[in-house]
């Protein structure tokens, strides 16, 4: 097995926010090993011409179609494929390596996984065990922006809080300037749901309905924050970089799939990019069942997507229903 070091990172995944990854973490003076699979035709159009509509690849940066290969390369792996592929590649990594095998995951994905309701840290445990080291990369940012030199503020977030505050360090620059927190939970479950209350958000803006965006970002977070509670996080994240911190990317920006999606949905007009939010709105409705909590603002996206309800009845019913206290 090759023998790695500190200067070289792998990324696996070659979509719009794993490109963008590589990019980065070039630049920031890593080695950077791009894994995708031969099959894949995102994977060999980026190999060949090393750019895609976002940004051009550094020349320094590898690649590789060897699953094992990528990873003997590095300590680090940072992960960016679909939530709902992602519990077959963990288990391909686990086939590869075995369990415990050193080496530290940073996930950067958002959702929740439809097969079960789990996280996706939850899926990285199960296959790898317990005491894999695994971080979070959460928060707002565009890949678009970030190549232009737009900077802002992500997260980054592990049980274990000092090897999260490490990779601020190790990660962070004057383009992203990271915090961090312990609360994986909340934070997985705020970095999720955002891309639900995206899509919320694209519904009004296709109904011409823009202006209860307002309303949606005062109540989306309140309606998160029990589900976060209910499932052992703290509901102060919502409030933080994984959700509401991330809601000006997500409800607002072009860039949005998950917005543009919904936005297209209800305008009747295809959209072919991958939006989380579509999946992760199913696995709230097993969540909210499971523990007993409202969630009307999903349940709303769920009746829309899902339920081929009509989106002028669901929203009158969401946003017009019985008079109640604000608080």
């Amino acid at each position: 097995m090759m023998i790695s070091d500190d200067t070289r990172v792998t990324v696996i995944g070659c979509g719009r926010w794993g490109s963008f990854l590589s990019w980065y973490l070039s630049g920031l003076g890593f080695k950077i090993m791009m894994y995708g699979r031969a099959d894949s035709d995102s994977y060999q159009a980026l190999r060949t011409s090393r750019k895609n509509e976002y940004l051009d690849i550094p020349d320094s940066v590898e690649f590789t179609d060897d699953i094992k290969y990528a990873l003997s390369y590095s300590n680090t792996i940072v992960i960016s494929v679909g939530v709902q592929s992602f519990p077959a590649l963990a288990r391909e990594i686990r086939d590869t390596l075995g369990e415990n095998d050193g080496k530290t995951y940073i996930l950067c994905m958002k959702g929740i996984i439809e097969d079960g309701g789990l996280r996706p840290s939850e899926a990285l445990y199960s296959a790898l065990g317990p005491d894999t080291k695994c971080v979070l990369w959460l928060g707002p940012g565009h890949a678009e922006d970030f190549v232009k030199g737009i900077p802002n503020c992500m997260l980054l977030a592990s049980s274990d809080a000092a090897l999260a505050k490490a990779m601020c360090d190790r990660l962070g620059s004057s383009l992203i300037r990271f915090y961090y927190s312990a609360d994986v939970i909340g934070c997985e479950v705020g970095a999720a749901t955002k891309n639900v209350i995206g899509i919320g958000a694209g519904i009004l803006d296709g109904m011409n309905y823009s202006s209860l965006k307002g309303a949606l970002m005062a109540r989306g977070p309140r309606e998160i924050a029990r589900l976060a509670e209910a499932m052992g996080g703290n509901e102060r994240s919502i409030f933080g970089l994984c959700h509401l911190g991330d809601y000006e990317a997500t409800l607002f920006s072009q860039h949005s799939h998950n917005r543009r999606f919904g936005e297209s949905f209800v305008r009747h007009e295809p959209y072919g990019k991958l939006a989380e939010g579509v999946f992760t709105v199913r696995s709230l409705m097993y969540l909210k069942n499971k523990y007993n909590i409202e969630m009307p603002i999903c349940t709303a996206v769920n009746d829309v997507i899902h339920e081929g309800k009509d989106p002028e009845d669901v929203m009158a019913s969401l946003f017009l229903r019985e008079q109640k206290s604000e608080f």
